[in-house]
C-alpha cells in the first residue's frame, strides 16, 4: 500500500471518529438555545438524541460506503 493511501484512509477514519461527538455537540448546542428563546428545558435533550441519531446514521453512511470500494 502507498504511503499516499495509506494517509488518506487515516485522514478519513480520523474524520469518522469527529463525526459522533461533533453531531451530538451540535444538537445539544441548537437545543440548549432553543430552550433559552421559549423558555424550556426539554428541547436540548431532544436535539441531543437528534443528533445522536443523525451521527450514527452519518456514520453508517460513511463505513458502508468504505466497505463498498473494498
Amino acid at each position: 500500500m502507498p504511503k499516499n493511501d495509506l494517509m488518506q484512509q487515516l485522514g478519513k477514519y480520523y474524520s469518522v471518529a469527529f463525526l459522533v461527538p461533533a453531531a451530538v455537540l451540535v444538537g445539544f448546542v441548537i437545543g440548549y438555545l432553543l430552550d433559552r428563546v421559549f423558555g424550556t428545558g426539554f428541547l436540548k435533550i431532544i436535539f441531543l438524541f437528534l443528533g445522536l441519531a443523525s451521527g450514527v446514521i452519518q456514520l453508517v453512511r460513511e463505513l458502508s460506503k468504505s466497505d463498498a470500494r473494498n
